[in-house]
């Protein structure tokens, strides 16, 4: 078993690395926002793995806390990329 928690906390420091140089040099800013957003996902995977090695379940609500932080910055650039203000901008005039 701690061989492949060696190997699993391995594969998620060398992700978690190409993900940082990914967002340093990446030359726009989707491109940053989704090295950002799968970091987000590896620190998800690396407290979860963290909770099953240690049989821990107290880092349950962490775990809530960071898929929703990953799922808001993701609904937020997604927002602010598109460029529109307006919630009803796909709706008719003469609906209500």
């Amino acid at each position: 078993m701690t061989v492949v928690l060696i190997v699993c906390a391995a594969m998620l420091a060398l992700a978690a690395v190409l993900l940082v140089a990914r967002v340093t040099i990446g030359p726009t800013i989707l491109d940053r926002t989704v090295a950002l957003d799968v970091l987000i996902a590896v620190g998800i995977c690396a407290v979860g793995l963290h909770a099953a090695a240690n049989r821990d379940t107290s880092t349950i609500p962490l775990l809530l806390v960071l898929t929703l932080l990953g799922f808001v910055g993701s609904v937020a650039v997604a927002r602010f990329t598109t460029g529109s203000d307006d919630i009803d901008n796909g709706r008719k005039e003469g609906r209500r």
